[in-house]
């Protein structure tokens, strides 16, 4: 697996927020681009990042940050968060984000993937953020009528190859997986699948590699590395075994 550090922006910070509620933020970091150099010294090969103003606010709000991050970096990174339009990710591409993340513009502007894919590739992804089964959108405060299951597939048959499943529930909880999801999104998929929320041990790492399907792409890993509940070189060393 491809093991993804987090890095969450909010107020020009590094954060984590408990199941994406703003009044349960740790902060971790007043400079994004030494924890992002922090990560890569550790071994990380992709980082994962999130504009958590962007997705409340519903336009991205730390490209510039995040530019500082890509040009600090010789590794690449995925950004998600308030990106909308094709205008948003022109400018995410612009200042070298090598992967684009979709997230409530994916169910709300379904015209638009195809669009998408047929101009950026690959570099167009799919977050797939679920409660309770159901697609959760505008930074998680909103909750849609349309499954999780149902959004993937759709995606997935209109080019997008990968999907970052995150189940709310799990996310910034330390509590583990939630496998049972995981295995219902990629059941209906051809599109490669990224683990976020919850993963916490290495026990949660093998259980995600117990999965034993070419489809899982990777995990993401947020809260249990800023807690030092994990030892990225330690997962790293274990886990990522597949080239990048």
């Amino acid at each position: 697996m491809l093991i993804l550090p987090a890095i969450d922006l909010r107020n020009g910070k590094c954060v984590r927020l408990k199941q994406g509620r703003v009044d349960q933020e740790t902060v971790y970091s007043d400079d994004p681009v030494a924890m992002a150099q922090h990560w890569e010294k550790l071994g990380a090969k992709y980082l994962h990042l999130v504009d958590l103003d962007g997705a409340f606010h519903g336009h991205p709000i730390h490209i510039d940050t995040v530019g500082a991050i890509v040009t600090a970096l010789n590794i690449p990174v995925e950004l998600g968060g308030g990106l909308r339009t094709a205008d948003d990710v022109q400018r995410a591409v612009n200042v070298g984000v090598n992967r684009v993340i979709l997230g409530t513009s994916a169910l709300e502007r379904q015209d638009l993937i195809p669009t998408l894919v047929k101009r950026f590739g690959n570099r167009i992804a799919v977050g797939i953020d679920a409660r309770d089964g159901m697609v959760a959108l505008r930074g998680w405060t909103q909750t849609s009528s349309i499954s999780a299951v149902e959004l993937a597939s759709k995606v997935s048959q209109m080019g997008v190859q990968t999907l970052i499943y995150t189940d709310i529930a799990t996310d910034g909880m330390l509590q583990g997986p939630n496998i049972d999801g995981l295995k219902e999104i990629m059941s209906a998929v051809t599109s490669k699948v990224i683990a976020s929320g919850g993963v916490t041990t290495m026990d949660d790492l093998r259980s995600l590699q117990a999965v034993e399907t070419e489809q899982l792409l990777g995990a993401i890993i947020g809260k249990a590395l800023y807690d030092n509940q994990l030892d990225l070189r330690t997962v790293i060393a274990e886990f990522q075994t597949r080239p990048v």
